[in-house]
């Protein structure tokens, strides 16, 4: 069973900002778009750190509405927005909390997530995180899955799978890129020059000593 949704990064970060506001601030949600847009801003608790303007963020909820994700609530003379990921998926808190995480930070481990979700949900263990990861893997279609352990890694991390099953490019540690010949050149050529000059300097000291 396919959830249909593949939601975008901007629709990724709109629904876990609305999550997390939901739950932390009740008391001024549902959010204007003004706010909204300043909780997808944020430079804390956001991974990547990311800078949209209110049309991108008009055009992702227009999308999650259309997907049964979100909508409009008219109060007053603004209007607001809401999620309505707990009406489509019926999650528990502590599920509600781990797939907020994963929607604002990406990939984490069982331990990133009990620290990282404790103002969301508070898990007493670790098993907990690891029982509620099981369950979001275990659902039909799952929620979310286990990436392979990255070299040298304790901890396997976790994903969501709102956006789809993730690019190969996030399965793996990042590949450090080799510098290009040009830039050997250039390196080799500084190296050059400080050894002459090294040299030289020596070369006038030694002099001055005779």
């Amino acid at each position: 069973m396919d959830l249909g949704w593949s939601l975008n990064q901007q629709q990724v970060r709109v629904l876990g900002a609305l999550l997390e506001k939901d739950i932390l601030t009740p008391e001024y949600y549902p959010l204007s778009l003004a706010a909204l847009r300043a909780a997808c801003n944020q430079t804390s608790s956001r991974e990547p750190v990311m800078e949209l303007d209110e049309d991108a963020v008009r055009l992702a909820l227009r999308n999650l509405q259309d997907k049964g994700l979100a909508a409009a609530v008219h109060e007053g003379r603004v209007p607001k927005f809401r999620h309505q990921l707990q009406e489509a998926l019926n999650l528990t808190r502590g599920q509600t909390a781990v797939l907020c995480v994963l929607l604002l930070r990406g990939p984490q481990t069982p331990g990133e997530l009990r620290s990282r979700s404790e103002r969301l949900h508070s898990f007493a263990e670790l098993d907990e995180v690891e029982a509620v990861l099981r369950q979001l893997s275990e659902r039909d279609p799952p929620l979310a899955t286990a990436l392979p352990r990255l070299p040298g890694a304790r901890e396997v991390r976790h994903c969501h799978l709102l956006a789809g099953a993730p690019e190969p490019s996030a399965t793996r540690p990042a590949t450090p890129s080799l510098p290009s010949r040009a830039g050997l050149e250039a390196r080799l050529d500084r190296l050059e020059a400080e050894v002459a000059e090294l040299r030289a300097a020596l070369e006038r000291r030694d002099g001055s000593n005779v």
